[in-house]
């Protein structure tokens, strides 16, 4: 069995269309979700998680009809997050054939709920988002609410709190990275990942594959998630969709 760790490309939807953010601003329009996803599936993708940035900051319910459309089309492992703040969602999005879901706001707004969607649907399924950005003192605070709002826990205090609420797994996402292409914050991710036993997701900052393996062998994150890196090309970022094939992703783990 391959056990090797996932590479998941991380797409972001707002409204009808696919968006590339830098620092949770700025953002950048990079095409349709459905065809995004077609090509992803040529590509043989580990795993594909869809963020929708607008219900993550507002916290109104997603486009059901739209990520009914996307998980139909996708043949592999589907997360999504945004917006997730009720078991009746959380019952639609699995119903339509979205395997994993990833919870920020709600965790902290409503952590009763969490537990609760561990006992009913299994911890595989829960997968708990942190989104942390350092302020001009240099000192870590961790947001939620699409980056707009912070919340008085360090990301190493609120991966432990999410892990003891039974989350399978945990995304830990650099806001002061996300779209830059300046290689992860590889002393956030290893602090994170040697305070928790569930499986850690590196996120934001990713640009070259050496990242993802500094990510894993040096900071301990058990799997890799990458935005820009897989929609732009060249300096000029032009939108491209790419993916390491198997045999570049065999030879980055095997060395």
């Amino acid at each position: 069995m391959n056990m090797r760790p996932r590479i998941i490309p991380v797409l972001l939807l707002k409204g009808a269309g696919l968006y590339k953010t830098r620092k949770f601003s700025n953002e950048i329009y990079v095409g349709d979700p459905i065809n995004a996803v077609r090509i992803f599936n040529d590509k043989e993708v580990d795993e594909l998680a869809f963020l929708d940035i607008a219900s993550a900051r507002t916290g109104k319910e997603p486009d059901f009809r739209l990520l009914k459309d996307i998980a139909a089309e996708c043949f592999m492992p589907l997360s999504y997050g945004g917006g997730v703040n009720s078991a009746e969602m959380v019952r639609e999005l699995i119903g339509i054939g979205i395997e994993k879901i990833i919870i920020n706001s709600a965790a902290y707004t409503k952590p009763k709920l969490v537990q609760d969607l561990v006992a009913y649907f299994g911890s595989s399924t829960l997968v708990g988002s942190i989104d942390v950005r350092r302020n001009w003192l240099g000192k870590e605070q961790v947001y939620i609410k699409g980056g707009s709002e912070k919340i008085p826990k360090s990301p190493v205090q609120w991966a432990q709190e999410l892990e003891a609420m039974g989350v399978g797994e945990i995304l830990i996402n650099s806001i002061d990275r996300d779209g830059e292409m300046i290689g992860y914050d590889l002393d956030l991710i290893k602090r994170v990942a040697s305070s928790v036993s569930v499986p850690v997701v590196a996120a934001g900052g990713a640009r070259t594959l050496d990242d993802f393996k500094r990510a894993v062998h040096e900071a301990g994150a058990s799997a890799v998630a990458a935005g820009a890196m897989f929609v732009f090309q060249g300096k000029h970022r032009a939108v491209l969709i790419t993916y390491p094939n198997e045999q570049d992703t065999q030879k980055l783990w095997c060395e």
